[in-house]
């Protein structure tokens, strides 16, 4: 379990996207939660908005998926087991028409179902009953992913074999097609190929890619790995690119002069 935030961390929330001198204000973090049960959506309403989120609700993946489309919110944490269309139906026909981070809060908490929406396009899954301290970290967590793409840019370009990267347009062109890749895919990769031949650890990824918190979730990264080689590999079976150092990290390989 981890740790408790106290409400000292949750100051530079409110800081980034609270009122300004002048009267002036931003758009703070916005958060749909959508839930069946009214109980948790008002628990986690109350919760989210004194941590200094936005908050909107849906009771069902409908309405969710208009919230998605009307609202445009920065983050989405969804429940799997509802009415009328469930969890992985929603994040299916959303990621149609949205990237929006999807963090899954479901009773169902197997592997095969954390695996199955890691691989639908889910950003991450917590398993109820759940910390709402954990909840909190893990929205913050996102949050500072999705941190403005200046403070993250990095310029020029790197060729891997028939695999071009462009850093400063975030672009990929494989053997001279160009691949779209989600934003997990996209950093997961920048942080391989920046260090194409050297190993690199399991929870030196998890905290570079998703933060401290994530740093002993293994499943998490080999889902996403093996998400990167079905889009990178000509063989994802039997990959030559990413290669895996059993039980220790992975290598992006350098192609040979």
């Amino acid at each position: 379990m981890r740790g408790t935030l106290t409400s000292i961390e949750y100051w530079p929330i409110m800081q980034i996207w609270g009122d300004f001198p002048g009267g002036a204000t931003v758009k703070r973090f916005r958060i749909l939660v959508v839930d069946d049960e009214e109980r948790i959506l008002n628990f986690l309403r109350s919760k989210l908005t004194a941590s200094g989120y936005e908050v909107l609700t849906a009771s069902n993946g409908l309405e969710a998926l208009e919230q998605a489309q009307a609202q445009e919110p920065d983050l989405i944490v969804l429940d799997l087991l509802m009415p009328k269309m469930d969890g992985f139906e929603t994040l299916k026909e959303l990621r149609s028409f949205s990237a929006v981070p999807v963090i899954i809060l479901s009773a169902r908490g197997s592997n095969s179902d954390k695996i199955k929406g890691l691989v639908q396009g889910a950003d991450d899954y917590l398993p109820k009953p759940f910390n709402p301290d954990e909840l909190v970290a893990r929205v913050e967590a996102v949050r500072r992913r999705l941190e403005p793409a200046e403070r993250r840019r990095v310029s020029g370009s790197l060729s891997l074999g028939d695999i071009t990267i462009d850093f400063g347009r975030r672009s990929i062109v494989i053997r001279g097609e160009e691949r779209y890749l989600t934003r997990i895919e996209w950093l997961l990769l920048s942080e391989l190929a920046h260090n194409a031949g050297r190993l690199m650890l399991y929870d030196e990824l998890l905290t570079r890619v998703w933060g401290a918190e994530y740093r002993d979730d293994v499943q998490l990264l080999r889902t996403w790995i093996s998400r990167l080689r079905y889009k990178l590999e000509k063989a994802p079976d039997s990959p030559k690119l990413i290669r895996t150092i059993a039980k220790t990290g992975y290598i992006m390989e350098q192609p040979s002069p």
